[in-house]
């Protein structure tokens, strides 16, 4: 018999064989989604404006960096949508720069000469209707770097220590706000009543027991 016509019996009889016995081949489910997660987003996120900051220090142009390091972070892990400067926003984040301290330096057992910056930063954030402050905090943070002879490269790793602390400074913002947000939209939890007393009655007042505690 050819082989076409063994394959075509075959197929025949699996096919018969399997409606007879009510097999079915389905898949459950919406399938893989490509591209994300099929999760709905949420619909309760406060969109945040974040001003420019202000730069109280002598250190050039730092503000610009560390504006752009706080979206960054705040986009990423504070639970706020960041929008930008003219769109419509719940809150409003403004910050300064307060203190960039000169480099203390440091003598290590290796014979090394090494420099350390600290950068303080104040934010603010205030409901954009209301101008209310809700969520104020101070942060600080250092940075070091290795010190050569050369005085100019010097300054050159002296500003990339500065920047370094500004992203430090801005993830620490962004998972402090973070968390006060989840502290502050979290329900409260009913009081539960105290041990031995209920409705009211202590064991003292029980009928029978005389005011006296059990034995």
């Amino acid at each position: 018999m050819p082989f076409a016509l063994h394959f075509s019996l075959f197929t025949f009889y699996f096919l018969l064989f399997t409606a007879g016995c009510g097999y079915q081949f389905r898949v459950e489910g919406a399938g893989p989604t490509l591209g994300g997660s099929s999760a709905s987003p949420k619909t309760n996120v406060q969109r945040m404006q974040i001003v420019d900051f202000e730069n109280m220090t002598l250190e050039p142009n730092i503000e610009l960096r560390y504006t752009t390091y706080a979206r960054r972070e705040f986009s990423q892990s504070s639970g706020a949508q960041v929008v930008a400067a003219g769109e419509p926003a719940d809150l409003i984040l403004k910050a300064k720069i307060n203190s960039v301290a000169l480099p203390t330096i440091n003598f290590s057992l290796q014979g090394t000469f090494e420099g350390r910056v600290t950068v303080n930063v104040s934010a603010t954030v205030e409901d954009a209707r209301t101008k209310k402050k809700i969520w104020t905090q101070s942060v600080a943070a250092s940075s070091e770097f290795f010190m050569t002879d050369d005085l100019q490269f010097n300054r050159v790793l002296q500003t990339r220590a500065v920047e370094q602390a500004g992203r430090l400074i801005a993830s620490d913002l962004a998972m402090r706000f973070q968390n006060f947000m989840d502290l502050r939209d979290k329900p409260a939890a009913a009081p539960t009543p105290a041990s031995g007393v209920a409705n009211g009655t202590s064991q003292t007042d029980k009928p029978g027991t005389g005011g006296m505690p059990a034995k």
